[in-house]
């Protein structure tokens, strides 16, 4: 064999294996990217332009999120804001309405106090969506249901259901999923 055959072949062996590591560091992205958002992966996916387009969008929020300075609540703030989750939750019995509202404002006080901007609803779920991306859906349903309540719009089954809706996304920020949080020096 000649030195130039010897020499094509072996740059057509590093050439596929070149394509096969580019193709396989994508195959893992991707993967990466729908575990941690789950089911918001392929929203955004549907929402974009395409997958890439939306890919980079949730490379995007990661790099934002690792940015802040999310945190677990100490022990006597978990204690309070389940508190004030009862209170609303006996508050919805006479004013659904007020309680939904109440709901609202104390998810997005409990969010503030993890760390979690809280400046409009669309970074707000941006930012969420890293670590919470599968209880998003609460919380759009919940907020849907409070902006019908706001025109008085809403009914009473819609509101119980914003209740449900607002206990899911509340349970894992005050929990963190069941997650344990890494120490930040």
């Amino acid at each position: 064999m000649s030195t130039g055959t010897l020499l094509a072949i072996i740059i057509a062996i590093v050439v596929v294996l070149a394509l096969a590591a580019v193709a396989v560091s994508l195959m893992r992205r991707r993967r990466h990217l729908r575990d941690r958002f789950g089911p918001e992966y392929e929203r955004t996916v549907e929402e974009s332009d395409g997958r890439r387009t939306a890919e980079r969008e949730l490379r995007e929020r990661e790099k934002r999120h690792d940015a802040l300075d999310i945190k677990p609540l100490p022990p006597v703030s978990r204690d309070r804001y389940t508190r004030e989750w009862s209170s609303v939750q006996e508050e919805f019995v006479d004013r659904p309405q007020d309680a939904v509202h109440d709901a609202d404002r104390l998810v997005t006080s409990l969010m503030h106090d993890r760390g979690y901007p809280t400046e409009g609803f669309e970074q707000q779920m941006k930012d969420l969506s890293v670590e919470h991306g599968r209880t998003l859906e609460h919380y759009r349903a919940a907020r849907e249901v409070e902006s019908l309540s706001d025109r008085s719009r809403a009914t009473t089954e819609q509101l119980r259901g914003a209740m449900v809706h607002y206990r899911a996304l509340f349970d894992e920020l005050l929990t963190d999923g069941g997650r344990a949080q890494p120490s930040r020096s």
